[in-house]
């Protein structure tokens, strides 16, 4: 009888991939997009690592060196304000290239992500080259943690659900990038919404702002609890991810999705709203009172469902509010290790 095949990457996953790594890290070590240590001072500090790959992440048919520098700083960074941080320590690098790669192409890399450092804060703190077939960054950010944890597992039955930000510009402008609309319906779209898609996929913003208001809204009764995440790999995904931690079931109203207006009306507007990952805004679980303290201090942050008890941790059910039926297959954003076919595009 012949042996049976070894499961591979593609059969599991993701998510079921992170499950099993998390076995050789500390108790829910694993469980967000950052760890949390301490420095020798005692200080909380966050500490993030992210790989970027040419052709999944970025491209030249997409953006520039400097944007690819940039867009992988924010990247980062937006984990870091995903835990809570609100200040930047510095990042490290390690760059993976062809011998063939021109010099200006790194160079330019370099310039796009000091000035992401510059805006934020923190500083270039070293790194590694590498020569490779495939262009590559692999960068570590740490940050200093504000005024306490975010952390996915912290969402609790009865939290509003409450989103930092639009969602869908990010893969709206992959779109209009990547020439995959029709000419027509490209035509259609008004000139400041492609020109708003097109920064917001090639220079997104890490909402430390959010976390700043997050910390000057909680109320003075309330102990610091905060679930969330950020949604780098789309709305449900953030949600689920929330959910799947908390042991919660996640409901989300329809008619409250982040979506810009001038995308309302367009055909995929929905499905990138909830799918189309890369928008880097915060995805957060709030008691009532602080999520409501919270609208009230941030422009632009909407309620966009709740939390229920769940079954536990690892189910993560999104359901749209009113409905027993979980969102389809489509909906989940990105992951890696996919059938290309199934998953959501990145930025490649």
């Amino acid at each position: 009888m012949a042996a049976a095949l070894p499961e591979r990457l593609s059969d599991l996953g993701e998510w079921e991939l992170l499950r099993r790594l998390a076995a050789f890290a500390p108790p829910s070590q694993l469980e967000d997009d950052a760890a949390l240590l301490q420095d020798s001072s005692g200080r909380p500090l966050v500490v993030n690592t992210d790989v970027l790959v040419e052709g999944l992440h970025f491209s030249d048919a997409t953006m520039g060196a400097w944007d690819v520098g940039w867009r992988a700083t924010a990247a980062n960074l937006s984990d870091l304000a995903a835990m809570g941080c609100r200040s930047v320590v510095g990042l490290t690098v390690g760059l993976v290239a062809p011998g063939s790669t021109p010099w200006p192409w790194v160079e330019e890399v370099y310039r796009g992500l000091s000035a992401a450092l510059a805006r934020y804060g923190g500083t270039l703190l070293g790194g590694d080259c590498s020569g490779g077939a495939q262009r590559l960054l692999a960068i570590t950010a740490l940050g200093h943690l504000g005024r306490g944890a975010i952390q996915r597992r912290d969402g609790r039955p009865g939290d509003w659900l409450i989103s930092s930000g639009l969602h869908g510009l990010s893969r709206l402008g992959l779109a209009l990038l990547r020439e995959e609309l029709p000419l027509e319906q490209r035509g259609r779209l008004p000139a400041e919404l492609q020109q708003r898609a097109i920064a917001a996929h090639r220079r997104p913003q890490p909402r430390f702002d959010a976390v700043a208001a997050l910390e000057a809204s909680q109320p003075a009764e309330l102990p610091w609890r905060v679930g969330g995440t950020d949604s780098s790999d789309g709305l449900v995904a953030a949600v689920a991810a929330i959910a799947r931690a908390s042991g919660c079931i996640a409901l989300l109203e329809r008619e409250r999705l982040p979506l810009d207006p001038a995308m309302a009306p367009w055909p995929h507007g929905e499905r990138w709203c909830l799918a189309g990952g890369e928008d880097f805004e915060l995805v957060l679980a709030l008691e009532p009172a602080w999520a409501e303290a919270l609208l009230s201090q941030l422009p632009g942050t909407s309620r966009i469902g709740c939390l229920e008890a769940g079954p536990g941790p690892g189910e993560g059910l999104v359901l749209w509010q009113g409905s027993a039926e979980p969102l389809p297959d489509d909906s989940g954003g990105f992951c890696h290790f996919q059938n290309p076919k199934k998953a959501a595009p990145k930025g490649g």
